[in-house]
């Protein structure tokens, strides 16, 4: 029997606050909010700052009754759903919610099992059967075409670059994304089952049955109810457009340096893959090169920033990164290990190889139990088109005094001299690796090196062997700013960033810089790559 339809109350007069409110939810969801006015307007995305924002002034608004989330499309990884989903659970708190989705798969029910209440249409598609993996590996392929691909790593579970080189999973990868995937499953189950009010063994038998029909999940409770729209909806409901004048005033204080005497915490963010000198973003869906860019520079200025300030009093790193050049890694964990201010690290969705790297030294490490990290190990690697340019009739000809010449070219394979100098140049910078995060986390290098060896670890796991302290979000992270510095958790909270505060942003390329935009990364050239590839994301089957 479905549910009673709630009441929405018509509008009393004199009050011009409706009693219900429409919340929409989707998007890519990025943490933090751009400061640039311009870029904000260019963007025009919601951000997890900006829907907390939201999610406060509404649990907090006077005369609501309740709150109909509208789930639209959300391509956001587990992580991100864990946050909206503790965020939905926060209103739900203190008003009546209703998550209203026209499909429901394993990340939007993540995220609607926040409200009280789920309801989806008659002609709902679902999709709930459980989270994969899929790489494909292109080693015999190249090898067809005369490309080999050299793969130098350390250890054996660091899996960088072996789609590249190899035609098949090795044993040690299935290993650890089996583990990861198992780890996933039961966060998935153990929060949708609390927030279902049913055992997780029930919650499971959903994933094996595989529910295709809005009926049949309200029959074994996976939503409460089959209703459309417009039967969810009254004429005491607004969009909460018509309202955010009403409960969200314009906080400038954010653009500004804070006022004498007065505290705040700074956040700083780290999205993207790890490079040297500025930050960028290659507008173009390239595999392995699209994206944003993390660069050195404009990180170590953003921490700067933050450290200058006089009012701030302490840091939080947000990292959302997979990692990427060891050099860069380096000079952006140096930054955090000589603050002066405590820092709180905040993984997002992934902080991985050199994402793990930049955030050994804060004072203290904070994940998702879905956030993928670890990956403790270092790459080397280069195409080598010497049989493929002998079938096109390449002739490259090469002019060194160079001990080791074909060192980083593509014309032929690393001599065993060039071998052994790759081999050593990784060992080091992985013995720097584990030497970086024995210290931070307060264990030995040998039991760094045994949580190592390339291995990556769900957050859940990684709380388990101790390379993070805590399971949350980003609003858990700035709790524990507030309490490192000694101040009370309404502290302002402001984003530290390297551009300066009215300047215009760096937006896309023009469309005659396309070669500028194809060329892979400069740190792709480096011999030691602290890097986890795109490959791990987790996909809702």
């Amino acid at each position: 029997m479905d549910l009673p339809i709630p009441v929405l109350d018509k509008l009393p007069k004199g009050l011009s606050f409706p009693t219900w409110v429409v919340l929409d939810v989707q998007g890519p969801y990025p943490a933090r909010a751009p400061r640039n006015a311009l870029q904000a307007l260019v963007q025009r995305t919601d951000s997890l700052e900006s829907l907390d924002r939201k999610i406060d002034a509404l649990a907090g608004a006077p005369g609501l009754h309740g709150v109909l989330i509208r789930l639209g499309e959300l391509p956001i990884e587990a992580g991100t759903a864990w946050h909206l989903m503790r965020s939905l659970r926060r209103l739900s708190k203190e008003k009546r919610t209703i998550a209203y989705a026209s499909s429901l798969n394993m990340v939007s029910l993540l995220v609607a099992s926040g409200a009280r209440e789920i309801a989806l249409p008659e002609s709902a598609d679902l999709s709930l059967t459980g989270f994969a993996m899929e790489v494909t590996f292109l080693g015999e392929f190249l090898r067809k075409h005369g490309i080999a691909f050299e793969n130098a790593r350390i250890k054996e579970y660091k899996s960088a670059l072996t789609r590249f080189s190899e035609s098949r999973m090795d044993a040690f990868d299935r290993e650890q994304r089996e583990a990861l995937l198992a780890s996933a499953e039961a966060t998935w189950v153990r929060e949708v089952a609390g927030a279902r009010s049913v055992d997780e063994n029930t919650v499971r038998e959903w994933l094996t049955e595989g529910v295709t029909s809005a009926r049949r999940a309200r029959e074994l409770g996976i939503i409460d109810r089959v209703a459309y729209e417009d039967e969810l909806v009254g004429p005491g409901t607004r969009p909460f457009s018509t309202v955010v004048r009403a409960l969200l005033k314009p906080d400038l204080s954010e653009l500004l340096p804070s006022a004498p005497g007065a505290s705040r915490i700074a956040v700083v963010t780290l999205q993207g893959a790890i490079v040297p000198g500025r930050s960028r973003n290659n507008p173009l869906p390239i595999p392995l090169f699209g994206g944003p860019q993390a660069g050195s520079d404009t990180v170590v200025t953003a921490l700067r920033r933050a450290q200058k300030d006089p009012g701030t009093k302490a840091i939080v790193f947000y990292v959302n990164s997979g990692g990427g050049s060891a050099l860069a890694s380096d000079l952006i964990w140096r930054e955090v290990q000589r603050s002066r201010k405590p820092v709180v690290a905040v993984m997002g969705d992934v902080a991985a190889s050199g994402g793990y790297y930049v955030l050994t030294h804060a004072q203290r490490v904070i994940a998702a139990p879905t956030t993928i990290t670890g990956s403790i190990g270092v790459v080397a690697g280069k195409p080598v088109l010497q049989e493929f340019n002998e079938r096109q009739g390449f002739r490259p000809e090469r002019v060194s005094r160079s001990e080791y010449p074909g060192l980083m070219s593509a014309s032929t394979p690393w001599s065993e001299r060039e071998r052994a100098l790759i081999d050593r140049s990784i060992e080091e910078v992985y013995d720097r690796f584990t030497g970086r995060v024995a210290e931070g986390r307060g264990l030995t290098q040998a039991r760094v090196n045994e949580l190592g060896r390339g291995r990556v670890w769900s957050g859940a796991d990684a709380l388990e062997v101790g390379l993070i302290d805590e399971l949350g979000d980003l609003n858990i992270g700035i709790e524990r700013a507030c309490e490192l510095a000694g101040l009370g958790y309404d502290t302002p909270v402001w984003n530290a960033e390297a551009r300066g505060k009215w300047e215009l942003p760096d937006l896309a390329r023009p469309a005659a810089d396309l070669g500028e935009v194809l060329k892979a990364p400069d740190f792709l050239q480096e011999r030691a790559l602290l890097w986890l590839d795109a490959d791990w994301r987790l996909r809702s089957r």
